[in-house]
């Protein structure tokens, strides 16, 4: 077995991943086979970065918008003084971006979820205790250790043994089943409890609740929020985000212990998994693929430094003898044209002229050629199957090349299209979307500087002939111009161009709505000043707002089903060949991605689950609703932990006596609070009985004159008018 270690180049953002379970694998070849494969990896290489040429472009001019930065083919012509680029891009894909943070990170809670499938296989959905074989419910309930002091929080009657565990209910079975099991002669069960008193346990529930809370916690301790952050940026920038993993990673947890001698540092290592961030311009796919589901190969290129490159022979199955040749061969990198582009001095840099390209591989292989480069593989293996291989390559050098080490085998990367192409690997972005409308409103917004320009200043039309000879034609206020005798007409004329600024700023506002259209993200949803038809009440703003929403909601489909959902298996897969622990997950699970429910669902769920709940008020369906799971989901809906808010069943129970008790109380002292013939006895019951009402008699007065006789009239000493 390798041993596990993990080198981490935070400076460069490079994570190193180590490998279990890959034993043998060694590469026993010759110098010329190796030559083959790194070959044959290069040239797979070459054609996925030809392929790719038509979508390098598309990002370029993205992210030309983006910045605001005129590319090197456009040209001024002299009369244009303005260049003003109007950065409209960026404020649409940052909005775009918000919103998909909001909806991954915004609820507190990351979107993928663990579930067990509606009919789990290999484990019950739910288990009670049994009464056949067993001394009986009340014989196991009294098996279970009990203190002799009084407990507050006891069931039952004193001495019948009936004592939960703390956080645990009848109904939900927590930690009273693992007293039972100790027990003799106590069985379990399969199916819900006969009767409300036996314990009961949901396993396919519990292990699903369990590994989900195991990939959210190895999510945020791995710092996996800002890679998926950066993937989701660039989503929305250029139409892909890429992120690789879950690999292994060692994290140095910081620990003190108190000892003789004060406190002594002792940090330990744990292995967790670690997702990565990979731009899309370091990625290369199989250029006959539309997904990375239909990809045969993957080529990941690093732009390592000599220190990076000799950190690799620290790593398991790394060539120590290739990586020292390769860095005796010389750096190898070079430059592509669109990283000149993305540079903003654009300038010839001399970084690459000391920087290794290293190119990552990972896809299928034929057996036959596979064992032909010294890989060994099982026995089972035919020379007509295909294995997949991970292998690294540089300077034409076989650095590594192992057999995929997951299992199942799978490619460790998710794309993420913000809006797909369903005939391309690569999506489209907010700034394709509105490429045409962003360069006509730079047009317009040039065209309009230039003509207030023109407009804001006068032309003057002079006759020379007019004039005395010799002069200066500078003009200032108090300026006099000599003129020739005898010469009639007006010399010097002032010209006033037309200002057409205002038609400019039309079309530029024409155009600033059809990028509204093009991106489906309007400026109302993200502060564009002005109060406009509907957006004048809050009821108008929320149907606006509502229908904005659409267009987000299949960019959030796509987030669900090529990011979320495939990430959220490949950490169930890694915990289950790779996580020490016990996992206490053992069922029939299903992953869910849960990021269009983040979006607006709950908002809805909760009006709607308010809604029945009033509805469950009647007597008539109160008894055919469970209340207790009907409060639970509508806690989940407004974003509230149930298991912190509310009580469990026997706690609700206790909580209505003392209610009813309260209540029962507040009626007895509203009984008193009347005018009472005799007072109570010292026991506190009532032996007398409440006076008789005086007759008011017909008029409802009494007998009285107050509010008799008619309305006072205007005139009147009573009229108040």
């Amino acid at each position: 077995m390798a041993e596990e270690n993990t080198i981490v180049d935070s400076a460069n953002n490079l994570y190193f991943e180590s490998v279990e379970g890959e034993d043998g694998l060694s590469i026993n070849a010759d110098a010329q086979v190796k030559s083959n494969l790194a070959g044959l990896i290069e040239a797979r290489f070459a054609d996925s970065k030809m392929a790719r040429d038509s979508d390098e472009n598309r990002w370029i001019t993205a992210y030309h918008n983006f910045r605001g930065i005129y590319p090197k083919n456009v040209r001024f012509r002299e009369s244009e003084k303005s260049r003003v680029f109007i950065k409209v891009t960026k404020t649409k894909v940052l909005a775009a971006f918000g919103q998909l943070i909001d909806v991954v990170f915004g609820t507190g809670k990351f979107p993928i979820g663990v579930s067990h499938t509606p009919l789990p296989e290999g484990v019950s959905e739910y288990m009670h205790l049994s009464s056949e074989g067993s001394p009986g419910i009340e014989t196991a309930v009294s098996a279970q250790p009990t203190e002799e002091k009084e407990d507050p929080f006891s069931i039952g009657y004193a001495g019948d043994g009936k004592v939960l565990k703390p956080g645990a209910t009848l109904s939900s079975g927590a930690g009273i089943f693992e007293d039972f099991e100790t027990a003799e002669n106590v069985s379990f069960e399969e199916g819900p409890s006969p009767v409300p008193e036996v314990p009961e346990i949901s396993p396919a529930k519990e292990a699903a609740r369990n590994m989900e809370k195991l990939i959210h916690d190895q999510i945020d301790e791995s710092g996996g929020s800002t890679e998926l952050r950066n993937a989701i940026f660039e989503s929305t920038l250029f139409g892909t985000g890429i992120v690789k993993g879950p690999f292994n990673f060692n994290k140095t947890l910081h620990r003190w212990e108190d000892g003789e001698d004060g406190r002594t540092y002792t940090p330990t290592a744990v292995r967790v998994p670690r997702i990565e961030f990979v731009s899309v311009w370091d990625f290369f796919p199989d250029p006959n693929a539309t997904g990375i589901e239909e990809c045969e190969y993957v080529v990941h290129r690093h732009k390592l430094n000599r220190s990076q490159l000799r950190t690799l022979r620290k790593m398991p199955y790394f060539n120590e003898d290739a990586i020292r040749d390769c860095m005796m061969l010389g750096p190898n990198y070079t430059e592509e044209d669109y990283e000149y582009e993305l540079k903003d001095d654009q300038r010839m840099s001399e970084m690459g002229a000391s920087r290794f390209e290293v190119l990552e591989y990972w896809g299928l292989m034929d057996a036959e050629y596979a064992k032909d480069v010294g890989i060994e593989l099982p026995e089972e293996v035919d020379v007509l199957d295909e294995v997949q291989i991970n292998a690294w390559v540089c300077n034409g050098l076989v650095l590594r090349a192992v057999i995929n080490p997951f299992t199942p085998h799978r490619i460790p990367y998710n794309a993420f299209p913000y809006e797909r192409n369903p005939y391309s690997f690569f999506g489209v972005g907010v700034a394709e979307n509105m490429n045409d409308s962003q360069q006509i409103m730079n047009g317009h917004a040039r065209l309009a500087i230039d003509n207030l320009a023109l407009s804001g200043s006068l032309v003057f039309d002079v006759d020379e002939t007019m004039l005395v000879g010799g002069q200066s034609m500078e003009i200032y206020p108090g300026k006099v111009f000599r003129r020739q005798s005898g010469m009639q007409g007006q010399a010097i004329h002032g010209l006033k161009f037309p200002n057409t600024s205002q038609e400019n700023l039309m079309m530029f506002d024409k155009f600033r709505q059809l990028a509204d259209e093009q991106t489906g993200i309007p400026s109302y949803s993200h502060g564009q000043t002005g109060v406009q038809s509907m957006t004048r009440t809050a009821s108008g703003m929320s149907m606006l707002l509502g229908a904005a929403s659409l267009n987000i909601k299949t960019v959030v489909k796509n987030l669900d089903d090529f990011l979320l959902k495939p990430l959220g298996k490949s950490y169930f897969q890694w915990n289950m060949q790779f996580f020490d622990g016990d996992l206490k997950t053992a069922g029939d699970l299903e992953i869910k991605a849960m990021g269009t429910n983040s979006l607006m669902q709950k908002e809805v769920r909760s009006q709607r689950l308010t809604m029945f709940l009033q509805t469950a008020q009647n007597p008539a369906i109160a008894p055919f609703v469970k209340m207790s799971k009907l409060i639970s989901e509508l806690a989940y809906s407004l974003d509230l932990d149930p298991d912190e808010i509310l009580n469990d069943p026997e706690e609700a129970a206790i909580a209505a006596q003392i209610i009813g008790m309260q209540n029962n109380v507040g009626q007895a002292t509203g009984e008193q609070s009347g005018p009472i013939s005799e007072q109570p006895d010292v026991m506190g019951t009532l032996e007398g009985t409440p006076s008789e009402p005086t007759d008011v008699g017909v008029t409802g007065t009494g007998d009285g004159n107050i509010g008799t006789g008619a309305v006072p009239q205007a005139g009147e000493s009573e009229f108040s008018g």
